[in-house]
């Protein structure tokens, strides 16, 4: 009998907004109508999302991929010979050798559109695993030495290196600690820890494991977005799995060391990204912004020693440790080592994720890998880093993407969040969002975020409507400095980096008169 030849249809949410359950189903009927022996995984998505749903068909050669397949163009594949990588028009030959994966380094994104998710096997056959072996036989300070040499920073926008909040844990002497990963992703234009725990679950649990044993703490929490259903329970599939495997639980990987992980639903609110404010969630309260001291680390979740790092921290540490940390800083530029997701949205006309090294330049991502706008039109403003972001105009679009280089002119890395704008975009208008978004999100506690913000959109419209337009953007910066220095978290504290470098960058959006360059 001849052996099913196996399909890959993507289960990731982009893939599923755009058909692929429908396209699994038509392929699974048209094979089966013509005698067709086909076996269809359902993998994670590469992250080509113009291309989704993208349908690979494993031949002797490698996969050959196909997209975007819509249920019509099923029978016309088949027809073409596509199951051995016959010609079509929606064809891209090789899968590895389309440019836009090609010219990534894929280390934290290795697997993710190559294995089933959730299947234990596949994840060992591609290195999983490793680097919780390898942690087992470190003591738990050689393991923070690792994270440390390394140079791992956090992915969460605040860049505070991993090992630190590690060591402090460590070091701390209580009866109980916690590993909390803040899985609510909620900047615009942001999915690669969607990516990472619909498409590579395990991974994200082995690098909270290795947290686990590296700390002391026992116990993990995963704090995932509300609107992120098949995050969750993929996620909940998986540590089940896991735990049944004896990677999770009383003798983590036969070291004798417990860990045990659970997944809690996010709140719906875009504050609880603040890690403070996300530990009063857990607790069951609502989600405000803790006075800081004391930081997690000493005094977290119910009080106990706390490491809160994002997915794309936690999902990085299984390589380090399985490769070492001398392999993940040879990566990237300056005290920005390693690697980080890029994620391209909004007017672009190749959307999707990009795994690269720190220190390509703003430019090559959004021209070079996203092909600029998807209207064809200039590109006028690139927000780099959510909506609190700064709006990066194009003459530092050639900066080095690294996180002291942006932090010099005002701007941040965060998330890795990339939203582009053609030139028909009003800034002042995407100027009195940020601080209308402020307004709406802010927990309230602290007067410069919650008072700032709703004054910040009648300057704003005070301004646009040029009602003493002069002493409105004094009053503008004004009431931008005190939100920057005197705000009790980032909700407050970066609303004014879209405002200002909208209003620096962008000046007659507002009906001020143009910068001189030459002058400048």
């Amino acid at each position: 009998m001849t052996a099913p030849i196996t399909i890959y249809v993507p289960r990731d949410s982009a893939a599923l907004a755009v058909g692929a359950d429908r396209v699994a189903e038509r392929i699974a009927a048209v094979a089966a109508q013509r005698g067709i022996a086909v076996h269809i995984v359902r993998n994670g998505s590469r992250g080509l999302f113009w291309l989704e749903p993208l349908v690979e068909v494993a031949t002797p050669a490698g996969r050959i991929a196909y997209g975007p397949v819509m249920p019509a163009d099923v029978p016309a594949l088949f027809d073409a010979g596509f199951l051995h990588g016959g010609a079509h028009a929606l064809g891209h030959g090789l899968t590895e050798e389309i440019a836009y994966l090609k010219r990534q380094e894929r280390l934290t994104f290795a697997r993710i559109g190559i294995t089933d998710p959730l299947s234990l096997d596949d994840y060992a056959a591609h290195g999983g695993w490793a680097g919780l072996r390898a942690a087992i036989a470190l003591d738990p300070a050689a393991i923070v030495q690792q994270v440390a040499d390394a140079g791992l920073r956090g992915r969460g926008g605040a860049a505070f290196p991993a090992a630190i909040k590690w060591k402090t844990v460590l070091q701390a002497d209580a009866p109980q600690k916690y590993i909390v990963c803040n899985a609510d992703e909620g900047d615009s234009g942001t999915f690669s820890d969607r990516m990472v725990m619909e498409g590579d679950p395990y991974l994200l649990i082995e690098g909270m494991a290795i947290a686990g044993l590296a700390t002391g703490a026992t116990e993990g929490y995963v704090y995932v977005r509300s609107e992120y259903p098949h995050a969750l329970a993929t996620l909940t599939e998986a540590i089940n799995r896991a735990e049944a495997a004896g990677w999770l639980g009383d003798d983590v990987g036969g070291s004798g060391r417990r860990f045990v992980l659970h997944v809690r639903k996010a709140a719906g609110s875009y504050v609880c990204g603040e890690e403070t404010a996300l530990l009063e969630s857990l607790e069951g309260k609502r989600g405000i912004v803790r006075t800081k001291p004391p930081v997690p680390a000493i005094a977290g979740l119910f009080g106990r020693p706390t490491v809160v790092n994002n997915v794309i921290t936690l999902a990085s540490v299984p390589l380090i440790l399985a490769q070492g940390a001398a392999y993940y800083r040879d990566y990237g530029m300056g005290r920005s080592r390693g690697t980080l997701p890029f994620q391209l949205a909004g007017n672009i006309r190749f959307g999707g994720l990009v795994e690269k090294a720190f220190g390509l330049t703003l430019r090559e991502l959004v021209m070079d890998f996203g092909g600029g706008s998807a209207t064809g039109r200039p590109v006028k403003a690139i927000q780099v880093g959510g909506p609190l972001g700064a709006y990066v105009p194009e003459s530092q679009w050639d900066l080095p993407l690294d996180y002291e280089a942006y932090a010099a002119v005002g701007a941040v890395l965060g998330h890795g969040g990339i939203v582009v704008h053609d030139d028909t975009a009003d800034m002042a208008r995407l100027a009195r969002y940020a601080m209308e978004f402020c307004a709406l999100e802010s927990c309230g506690k602290c007067t410069p975020c919650r008072i700032g913000s709703t004054r910040g959109v009648e300057v704003i419209d005070r301004l646009v409507a040029n009602h003493n337009r002069p002493q409105q953007v004094i009053l503008l910066r004004d009431l931008c400095d005190t939100m920057l220095h005197g705000s009790l978290c980032a909700m407050g504290g970066m609303t004014p980096y879209p405002v200002l470098s909208a209003l620096d960058h962008y000046p007659q959006d507002f009906g001020l008169a143009a910068p001189d360059r030459e002058a400048a």
